[in-house]
């Protein structure tokens, strides 16, 4: 819509009360008003006091036909409002955003099945939902179960048999369509499966801060033991400290050696449970459909063992989105992992900076349903464009609000783009978070040249200690040859450093580190990898506390004021009694009292210090029964260098 307001004459009563004249009032001085991005003309009629029959006049005069209940713009609402003498104003829209609200915290880490915590660096949205909610995430779900494993050992073939596993016998099609998800039931227990193309894709979810897995199965051939895409999925997982469980496929092979295979899991830092160890080794068959159901049953225990296998299903929903794509008949559609709460149709929604409402919803069968709970996959359209997979979906209360709350994180992006990457990846990073208390962990992953220099870089590596138990290293992963774009991967997700002994890097992941901030350090000998990271570990350190006498008083006699309190009347012996110190009363030369310091007074006058030789009354708040004899120590915490 063009054109403003129309000059005129001053209006009557009559034409403001919605006379013939089509004549719009226009006062002297114009007034603020805040509009809607989305208003219709009763509603603007109600916010500037006049006729919709004279707002629809207006409409008209500047070439649109609108009805009473037409939605106009925010545009077309404000040239109307400037011609009934109002200088129109966007309101403000307050969005609340649980990504936004979380997106800044650490928060603790939640604790794995090992029962080591994660680092705080791992404390993606669905942990930080856990703690945030707490006594709220009182609902069972299905655990969510990732399988990765090495190219042909028979992840697509474990997959097609753990879903034929539960096709009942009328859907002999098997599933109708696919989602990049689907569920199973196992003892009346549903268990939800992310059908994802490998662990590249498990850990680029990662890198957004949307962790969905529970659970992560590696498949490993019986026939061909640990490979290195094996090693890399065993580093990704334990990098996302989610529990791990082997499935020893391919027993069926005349050649299969499975004590074989379990040494290399050991070799690899999985120890077989049957081995003394706390990793769950199934074997099965995928082509004879063999331990399928002993590998769903390790799965529920281990769910079992969990304390993050809960959700609030009363919530709003929030989730991920697995995948997406473009139909032409429907337009932009998205596969959602619905991790707390419940998704209903027709729910508003953000997904990174995609908005829109849930016009459609079918679950992995292909079937139209209304409603998903916490760990239920399921395909949705209604979308204004298609979202990135990993972005982190949420329920908001409206659509105008789901549209505000794009745009601002469009806004952001673009500004965000603007300064450069942000990411805390580097060893003057690591640094600069350990002086806040926030670092206490230095992830590394090692990449040398050939199989004899690798042990001794590594060895070298988990030798070094800082001197306090608090602040230790990490090797998540390492292995031969030049740093290649999945290592680069794992250390956005994990916020890892990449030290490269006598290797290159190709340029995909060089491109990927640069624009992720990825610290990548490389070297031609090997002390000076280990020094650097000997001082980066030590630098790491915080600052120690100490207790510092800064002087020392003698109680000389007591002194009771109504109102007050006891007050001991003392003599500074030594150093300096000051205001600001914590005070610790000490008789026969035990500590009998600790607290802070109530008053101090220099005859009448209140004081912050008082030096030795002087006399002057002290207050300890908490403790009043004073006896002349006591010492008052006034203690002082600074901090040292470690």
């Amino acid at each position: 819509m063009s054109g403003g307001a129309r000059s005129g004459p001053p209006p009557s009563a009559r034409d403001r009360q919605g006379g013939r004249s089509n004549q719009p009032p226009a006062p002297r001085e114009k007034r603020e008003i805040e509009l809607p991005d989305s208003i219709t003309v009763r509603e603007l009629g109600l916010a500037i006091n006049a006729s919709p029959v004279n707002i629809i006049r207006e409409l008209m005069n500047n070439g649109v036909m609108a009805t009473i209940n037409q939605q106009l713009d925010f545009d077309s609402a404000a040239i109307v409002a400037d011609a009934f003498g109002y200088v129109a104003k966007a309101k403000a829209v307050v969005v609340h955003s649980i990504v936004e609200e979380l997106a800044g915290g650490e928060g603790g880490a939640a604790p794995t099945a090992n029962g080591k915590p994660a680092p705080a660096r791992a404390a993606t949205l669905r942990l930080r939902l856990l703690q945030k909610e707490g006594d709220q995430m009182k609902d069972a779900r299905a655990p969510v179960v990732t399988i990765m494993g090495h190219v042909d050992h028979g992840k697509t073939s474990l997959l097609d048999a753990i879903r034929s596993s539960d096709v009942a016998a009328g859907e002999a099609g098997g599933i109708t369509q696919h989602i990049g998800a689907y569920q199973v039931e196992h003892e009346n227990r549903r268990i939800t499966f992310l059908d994802t193309p490998g662990h590249e894709a498990f850990t680029a979810m990662r890198a957004r801060g949307a962790q969905t897995t529970d659970v992560a199965i590696i498949v490993v051939a019986a026939d061909d033991g640990v490979m290195p895409q094996t090693k890399e999925a065993i580093a990704h997982a334990r990098a996302a400290q989610v529990p791990i469980i082997v499935a020893l496929n391919k027993i069926d092979r005349p050649n299969a050696n499975p004590e074989l295979v379990k040494k290399e899991l050991m070799e690899s830092g999985l120890t077989p449970d049957d081995w003394g160890g706390d990793t769950m080794v199934v074997p099965v068959s995928a082509k004879q459909r063999t331990g399928i159901q002993d590998l769903l049953e390790a799965i529920l225990l281990t769910a079992e063992s969990l304390d993050t296998i809960r959700a609030n299903a009363e919530r709003a929903a929030v989730g991920t989105i697995i995948e997406s794509s473009l139909d032409k008949q429907q337009g932009a559609r998205a596969t959602v992992l619905v991790q707390n709460g419940t998704l209903n149709l027709g729910d508003a929604f953000v997904a990174g900076k995609i908005h829109g409402r849930v016009r459609a919803m079918f679950d992995f069968r292909g079937h139209r349903v209304k409603k998903a709970a916490p760990s239920t996959p399921v395909s949705i359209t209604g979308l204004s464009d298609v979202p990135v997979a990993g972005d982190v979906f949420e329920v908001v209360a409206d659509d105008r609000a789901a549209r505000a709350l794009a745009a601002q994180r469009a806004l952001n992006d673009k500004a965000g783009s603007a300064r450069g990457p942000q990411r805390a990846t580097t060893l003057d990073q690591y640094f600069a978070r350990a002086k806040e208390g926030k670092s206490k962990k230095l992830y590394l992953i090692v990449k040398a040249d050939n199989q004899g220099s690798l042990p001794p870089i590594v060895e070298s590596l988990n030798k070094i200690e800082s001197g306090e138990e608090e602040v230790r290293l990490d090797v998540i992963q390492s292995g031969t040859g030049a740093v290649t774009e999945s290592d680069v991967d794992l250390a956005i997700a994990s916020g890892a450093v990449i030290l490269g002994f006598e290797v290159g890097m190709d340029s995909a992941a060089r491109k990927k580190a640069e624009a992720n901030g990825v610290d990548t350090r490389f070297y031609t000998v090997i002390y000076k990898l280990i020094e650097d990271i000997e001082l980066a570990l030590k630098g790491m350190l915080a600052p120690k506390v100490v207790e510092k006498v800064v002087g020392t008083a003698e109680v000389k006699q007591l002194f009771k004021i109504p109102k007050v309190g006891n007050i001991a009347g003392s003599i500074v012996r030594t150093g300096v009694a000051q205001r600001n110190a914590r005070a610790r009363v000490i008789r026969g030369g035990a500590p009998i009292h600790a607290g802070p310091v109530g008053s101090l007074k220099r005859l009448t006058d209140d004081v912050k210090e008082v030096r030795a030789g002087l006399e002057c009354g002290i207050m300890v708040e908490g403790f009043s029964e004073f006896k002349p004899g006591d010492l008052i120590e006034f203690v002082v915490e600074e901090t040292e260098a470690r």
